[in-house]
């Protein structure tokens, strides 16, 4: 009789031990999965892969925005800006000399864009707002002097939506990340070139999908210069 009750005892909390189980696996599956991110200190950071994530926190803001479709910047514009492709932009508009660096003036409307009523536009966001010495790069336009003839070659601009591996494929990346790693810095927002515009900021891992393009690289070879001085 006492085995008989023994056994019973054991399967009744066995029993009572699967209902627990089960009532709390039930429940935690009803909960949203919910990844904790811990201190970004204490995760390793790969450099060349950091800055895509800088501009994350908008990213749900740029799904959400209308399309101005009166403001945009096309294509043409944005390679008209540039001495050659992959060529740091130079500033359309005037700037104070004294003033015309990082924080003091550039930053206010290049660091997160924004429409500004004097130039009737949105100001592009810069990719690299921490590197405040902004005109060692860009240079004012020229417009007003005269330029002496040249025969320098201004190389084509990669095409758009044509570097696909496999129809249907995420395209590739046409240009050098040096400087341009934050990709909803131009690809996102308002400011962004409507051709280069797109519908998936959310997505904010875009090196995930999108692999540069395979660049031939060629030896230079070292420069020296030749004393054209005659005795």
């Amino acid at each position: 009789m006492k085995k008989r009750l023994g056994i019973i005892s054991i399967l009744v909390l066995l029993f009572i031990g699967f209902l627990i189980n089960w009532t709390y696996s039930y429940y935690k599956g009803l909960e949203e999965a919910y990844i904790p991110i811990g201190d970004v200190k204490e995760i390793p950071i790969i450099p060349s892969e950091k800055k895509v994530f800088e501009r994350a926190e908008y990213a749900l803001d740029y799904l959400n925005m209308p399309r101005d479709e009166n403001h945009q910047r096309t294509l043409e514009t944005y390679y008209d800006n540039r001495a050659y492709p992959g060529a740091p932009p130079s500033i359309p508009h005037p700037v104070k000399e004294k003033l015309g660096m990082g924080g003091n003036v550039c930053l206010q409307c290049h660091q997160n864009g924004g429409f500004v009523e004097k130039f009737n536009a949105y100001a592009p966001v810069t990719p690299h707002p921490e590197m405040v010495n902004c005109k060692q790069c860009h240079a004012e336009q020229q417009t007003q002097t005269l330029f002496a003839a040249n025969n320098f070659y201004k190389k084509s601009a990669p095409e758009v939506g044509n570097n696909n591996a496999l129809p249907g494929s995420p395209p590739a990346i046409p240009h050098q990340l040096q400087m341009r790693e934050n990709c909803l810095s131009c690809h996102a927002g308002p400011a962004a070139v409507k051709e280069l515009w797109v519908d998936h900021p959310e997505r904010v891992n875009c090196r995930q999908c999108h692999v540069p393009l395979k660049q031939e690289i060629e030896n230079v070879e070292l420069f020296v210069r030749t004393n054209t001085n005659t005795q």
